[in-house]
């Protein structure tokens, strides 16, 4: 009873770029790809942003109207997370993987699905109140991510985009870059954040999640390290970066907020 109060609380939604199916069925160059199903096949599901806490994710792996959407995968979920008992029990009880590269390999090449933040904690602490940010920014730290690309392509699974509106607005927090700079080097979240009242309470912001086509690697395997594997990386990782962001201004409007870059 208490978590269906709570998933009522948040309300959220699930739909698929229905125009990015239009466009991958009509003018694309692409190699065509067997029958894919995101419920049931192998796949990498990259949700953007991350968020002060990282409740895209969240979400999506847990609730019962989500997996009917996504399916089942396992969160990818920061080392730090395993130094809370309560915490490092409720993950192992979703299946969770560290966030290590040994780990996601290993999870990979066992034929997991898994679902991950790319942008890390190091996305947490990017827009409002940092200095020259505005509220209405959305931020994505995405140009030097590639390693869940890199491993894409070196076990040959899909990643799917995903972009939550409304992920960021759930708490607020308080900019205190020394924090940042510890946070960073430690690579566990440390922030002091407040949602309604000024308590650790969430606001009430209904999440819309859009889940875009999968961008499968290469069918030809390249030696990983090799160029001709960078050169694959680099261009999913590119095809990734264009999908995210035509996804986001296609449905910003459609969601109420015309007014965010």
């Amino acid at each position: 009873r208490l978590w269906r109060a709570w998933m009522n609380f948040i309300a959220f939604e699930v739909i698929s770029d229905s125009a990015s199916d239009e466009e991958a069925c009509a003018g694309s160059t692409a190699p065509l790809q067997k029958a894919f199903d995101p419920k049931s096949d192998q796949a990498i599901f990259a949700i953007i942003p991350h968020g002060i806490f990282p409740f895209s994710v969240a979400f999506a792996a847990l609730p019962e109207p989500a997996k009917m959407a996504f399916g089942e995968f396992r969160p990818v979920v920061a080392t730090a997370t395993a130094l809370f008992p309560f915490v490092r029990t409720f993950l192992g009880w979703l299946g969770a993987v560290d966030a290590s590269r040994p780990a996601v390999d290993r999870a990979l090449a066992e034929g997991s699905r898994i679902g991950l933040a790319p942008g890390g904690i190091a996305e947490m602490f990017e827009g409002y109140p940092k200095p020259m940010t505005h509220k209405d920014d959305e931020f994505a730290i995405l140009n030097s991510r590639k390693g869940f690309l890199r491993m894409a392509v070196k076990h040959g699974v899909p990643v799917i985009p995903v972009y939550c509106f409304g992920g960021t607005k759930m708490l607020k927090r308080l900019q205190l870059p020394a924090l940042e700079r510890v946070s960073k080097l430690l690579r566990i979240s440390i922030c002091i954040f407040f949602g309604q009242w000024g308590l650790p309470i969430p606001f009430r912001q209904k999440l819309l999640y859009v889940m875009g086509q999968p961008i499968f690697p290469p069918d030809t395997s390249a030696e990983p390290g090799s160029d001709i594997f960078w050169q694959q990386v680099d261009s999913m990782h590119s095809r990734f970066c264009k999908e995210l962001t035509t996804m986001f201004e296609r449905h910003k409007g459609p969601y109420g907020w015309d007014h965010k870059t």
